[in-house]
């Protein structure tokens, strides 16, 4: 599902993706500055490998997930330290957020039950 970001304002704008077992829910608002705030939630349940054993098990998620896009090169000269990521074509495709997000959790050491 891609935004356009001059479509995002003041009033939220929610948003519903499910992927597989995954949901991504939540909503993007105009902050300032060309910033957009997104704030949601990734729930379900995902395979993941053990980084004991290497089994692969379900990993259950309920993860929040709050963020800024910004339309075109953020430029920190306040030096303020947000997590921003940057859009060079004014909009937002969510399914590639949400994918990141899998991998970036994918990325993350885990352990199944056997070896906690």
């Amino acid at each position: 599902m891609k935004i356009k970001l001059i479509k995002v304002g003041k009033t939220p704008l929610d948003f519903d993706i499910k992927s597989n077992e995954m949901t991504f829910k939540g909503y993007l608002e105009y902050h300032a500055n060309r910033l957009i705030l997104l704030d949601a939630k990734v729930n379900g349940s995902l395979g993941v490998q053990c980084s004991q054993c290497g089994d692969e098990f379900k990993l259950s998620l309920n993860e929040d997930i709050k963020f800024y896009l910004c339309d075109g090169a953020y430029d920190d000269s306040d030096n303020i330290a947000l997590d921003v990521v940057e859009s060079f074509d004014s909009q937002v495709d969510l399914e590639e957020l949400l994918n990141s997000e899998i991998e970036l959790i994918k990325s993350d050491y885990h352990s199944c039950q056997d070896c906690k």
